[in-house]
This record gives C-alpha cells, sequence and structure tokens, in this order.
C-alpha cells in the first residue's frame, strides 16, 4: 500500500494542468449503455474509480480502449447481461447508475446496492422512485435491485425529486432518454456535471431541455448513436489545488478550467486575502500576505461544494481568527478534522458545524485519510506544515486526483509517494 510523504513550508509557483471531470466521467461512461455505437470520452481523468466502472462495464460486455490523450473509447454494440455484481459495484456508489442505462435498452436489470465512502447513508430510494415514475417494477432481493420494464419498454413519467439529489437526477436522465413519450424532472440538481452529461446525450440524439435548471425536460428516442465528447472541467481539482496554492503561498495558475464553475469558492478565497484572477480558461491563484478567516456553509450548486469543505477547512487552519464551518450535505464529513489536529490544528466538531481557530502552527505528523477529500485535505495541510507529513491509505486520494504528486512537484512541492513501510 501507498503513502505520500510530503516536507512543508515550500511555496507553490507554475502552472498546474486540470483533469476532466471524476464526476461527470463516471455518468458519461454509464451512458455508453445506452448505444450500440462508439462513445469516444476526451479527456478522460485516469482514476481508480473509472478503473472500478470500466470493470464493471466490460462485465456487462462493453468494450473499453485507453487511448493516446487521454481518451477512452466505450462501444458496447451488444451486451452480454444486465446483471451488475456485489463484488463490482460495492467499491463506488456512481456504479449504480447502470442501472437506468440497462433498463431503458434491455427492459430489465439486477443491480447489487451500492458502497462508497463512508461519509454518510445516501439511501437510492430516490432513484428508485425516479425508475418507478417512468413505469419500472422494482423489486429488492437479498441485496440487490430487481427492475424490470413493462411490455414496450420505460415511458415518459413526471419525477419530483423532495430534495436536490445530483446522483438521481442523473440517473433519471440516463433513463428517461429512451423511454417512450415525455418525461419532465422537477427540483433538479443544477452542477455543471449534470448539463456536461445533458449535452453529451444530446450529441448522441437525445433530446433534453433544462439541465443546469430545477426543472429538466426529456423527449424520449428510440435510439441513440455513438459520439466523441470532452469531459468537462474537473472544479473540484480546480479548487483542490487552488487551495493548495493559498496554503503554501506562491503563485499558480490552473488551466484547462471553466473559472465560472466556482464562483462559490472564489468568494471566499478573495474575502480570505487570497488573490484569484479569472481568465477564460484559467485561473491564477496568489497569496503574500496573512489569511483572514471564513465562515462557510456546504450548499447545493451554485454553492459552496461539499467536496470542497475538507480542504477549506484546511486552509481556515491558517487563517487568522476563527471560522465557522457547517456541513448541509452530509453527515459524518467531519472525519478528517482529528487527523489535522494531529499536525496542530485546532477545530472543535458539534454536529454539523465546526469552529476552526487559527493560525495555527502546523508541524508534520503521521496521518491517515478517511475519504477521497478528506486525503487531500491533509495534503494541503502538509504543504503548509514544518517538517514531514505522512499520509497513509492514499487509495482514497488516488480514486479522484490524477499524477497529483507530479502536478504538485511540477510548482515546486517536495512531495513523494513510496511504499508503505511494513
Amino acid at each position: 500500500m501507498d503513502r505520500i510523504v510530503i516536507r512543508g513550508k515550500s511555496p507553490l509557483n507554475g502552472t498546474i494542468p486540470i483533469s476532466g471531470a471524476k464526476n461527470s466521467a463516471l455518468k458519461l461512461m454509464a451512458a455508453s449503455l445506452l448505444t450500440d455505437g462508439e462513445l469516444l470520452l476526451e479527456n478522460m481523468p485516469r482514476l481508480a474509480d473509472a478503473r472500478f466502472m470500466a470493470h464493471l462495464l466490460a462485465h456487462l460486455g462493453v468494450e473499453a480502449e485507453e487511448r493516446a490523450g487521454n481518451q477512452l473509447s466505450l462501444k458496447a454494440a451488444s451486451l452480454s447481461g444486465t446483471t451488475a455484481p456485489y463484488d463490482l459495484v460495492r467499491k463506488m456508489r456512481a456504479t449504480f447508475n447502470v442501472l437506468g442505462p440497462l433498463l431503458a435498452r434491455e427492459g430489465k436489470a439486477k443491480v447489487s446496492l451500492p458502497g462508497g465512502c463512508a461519509i454518510g447513508a445516501r439511501p437510492v430510494d430516490l432513484h428508485l422512485k425516479a425508475m418507478e415514475a417512468l413505469g419500472a417494477e422494482i423489486t429488492l432481493e437479498e441485496g440487490y435491485v430487481l427492475a424490470q420494464a413493462p411490455a414496450g419498454g420505460l415511458t415518459g413519467g413526471h419525477i419530483v425529486f423532495p430534495f436536490v439529489s445530483v446522483g438521481a437526477t442523473e440517473h433519471a436522465m440516463l433513463a428517461a432518454v429512451l423511454a417512450r413519450g415525455t418525461s419532465r424532472l422537477e427540483n433538479c440538481a443544477r452542477e455543471p456535471e449534470i448539463a456536461d452529461l445533458a449535452n453529451c446525450l444530446n450529441a448522441m440524439g437525445a433530446k433534453v431541455s433544462g439541465a443546469g435548471t430545477g426543472t429538466i425536460t426529456i423527449e424520449g428516442v428510440t435510439s441513440l448513436n455513438g459520439t466523441l465528447w470532452p469531459v468537462v472541467a474537473d472544479r473540484i481539482e480546480t479548487g483542490t489545488y487552488a487551495m493548495a496554492a493559498a496554503a503554501a503561498g506562491g503563485d499558480v495558475t490552473l488551466t484547462g478550467v471553466v473559472p465560472a464553475h466556482n464562483q462559490a469558492l472564489w468568494a471566499d478565497l478573495r474575502e480570505a486575502g487570497v488573490t484569484v484572477e479569472e481568465g477564460e480558461t484559467s485561473v491564477r491563484i496568489a497569496r503574500e500576505g496573512p489569511l483572514k478567516a471564513v465562515d462557510m456553509q456546504t450548499a447545493p450548486y451554485p454553492g459552496f461544494p461539499t467536496d470542497l469543505q475538507a480542504q477549506f477547512m484546511a486552509l481556515m487552519c491558517l487563517a487568522e481568527g476563527a471560522s465557522v464551518i457547517r456541513e448541509t450535505i452530509f453527515e459524518n464529513r467531519f472525519m478528517h478534522a482529528p487527523e489535522l489536529t494531529r499536525l496542530g490544528a485546532r477545530i472543535d466538531v458539534r454536529g454539523n458545524e465546526a469552529v476552526v481557530r487559527g493560525p495555527a502552527p502546523l508541524k508534520g505528523a503521521p496521518v491517515m485519510a478517511t475519504d477521497l477529500r478528506a486525503s487531500v485535505s491533509l495534503v494541503i495541510a502538509g504543504l503548509a506544515a514544518a517538517g514531514e507529513t505522512i499520509v497513509s491509505r492514499v487509495y482514497h486520494l488516488d480514486r479522484g486526483f490524477e499524477r497529483l504528486e507530479e502536478k504538485l512537484s511540477a510548482c515546486g512541492a517536495d512531495i513523494r509517494r513510496e511504499k508503505e513501510q511494513a
């Protein structure tokens, strides 16, 4: 098992290219099940989660081929089955999203209930109710979801989500594009990744409108074709490296980004005393002086992303004053706080609220990653800490960050990956 070793206090200067969005790429991969044509994804991130999804798709009969230039070719000329077994679904939640496409194309699916990071219950009931609204019959049996479409296939339906859910919104879209008639989705999530999925589906011949707003309308079509589609830039990776630069100090330009996707973060960074200069496809992040404490509350897009909360907490450990951070999306998502305190952070957690008092004189120590975003918050803290920080269990990190050590090293960070010592 690998670990990451960081010697802190080196400012970051240079350029960091941003990869395609993990949270978009995985759902785009699932869309390959909807057509017998080739779906060629460009700007595809090379991540553990993408490999997990590729393994599942291969089990279902999808031919997957990695190509030069971060391209991934997916072709499901014919499917070899409609069962997604536990061993291939338990590692991450996104694999559950094959249920809708299988149901839409083949009229049936058997998919294991999902696993994933331990950051909250995140039940899939909204996903299943969406399928039922499209006419599917759903039963649960021995940890599996058994879904059956009516004779003639899924039919358009009216789906009202009781609360905003990114996964359920995307899953309903993936199923409804091949349903007969019109589907109307209300109280939808508005994340950029949803618009990316909708635009790709439309390039494949779907008729999806309203993605990025609270109401999405889908006119069902009988079939979809293949297409070439570039995965949208990863706004979470963008924000993560922005906060790494702010924590370490220096001057870093992030390239290949969509600056508009991180407006909530840019506002908080500017309030904290960080220079943020937005270009068309780049953002410059610079800091010389002290950081100021800023209160923050996570919220659905366009609010502050829950996937950047841990990184922001690490940054606020360095800020002058007290910062109040409220987590409103997931319960149990402050597991990084005890690990940050091992580096010298002063954090008081009370339910869904954490008070961070700074500036804390961070010092390197052995720490352990607990989930994907928590792992990179420890890297950010390590960049600002005196001495050596060792981050263990970095398989969490590999799920969502491509070539992290390489990108940070190129900007002057003293960071390396090594095998865990026995």
